[in-house]
């Protein structure tokens, strides 16, 4: 594969640092992006939900308490909508996300970023 390799993560992450490990190890070439400081939007957000194959649902972080304090767990909102909140609060985003080409995957556990290797 000779498509660029992306990693969209959150450094405090214990996943994320590990699937950065993993991706070091492999000496590919990747680029790192700290969705905290280099906000997503809409659109990629949108194009992500698309490389991963997950519904909007899926890539929620329905766990986290502002998840439960903006009363996510219905099934009320729309992805539109989910979307637009994933996109103002970044901590509502599964992570890490890598991608490659047209494929991405959520790395939950970090080992699956070798399907991309």
């Amino acid at each position: 594969m000779s498509e660029k390799i992306i990693i969209y993560q959150k450094p405090t992450c214990s996943k994320c640092r590990a699937t950065l490990s993993i991706l070091k190890e492999s000496r590919e070439a990747f680029e790192s992006i700290n969705y905290y400081d280099v906000r997503l939007t809409r659109n990629q957000l949108r194009e992500l939900h698309e490389k991963l194959g997950l519904s909007v649902r899926d890539m929620l972080r329905s766990e986290e308490q502002l998840a439960h304090s903006l009363n996510l767990s219905g099934g009320q909102l729309s992805d539109d909508e989910l979307i637009d909140i994933m996109v103002e609060n970044p901590d509502l985003i599964q992570r890490p996300i890598v991608v490659r080409g047209n494929k991405a995957i959520l790395c939950r556990p970090p080992e699956n970023v070798m399907k991309l290797l």
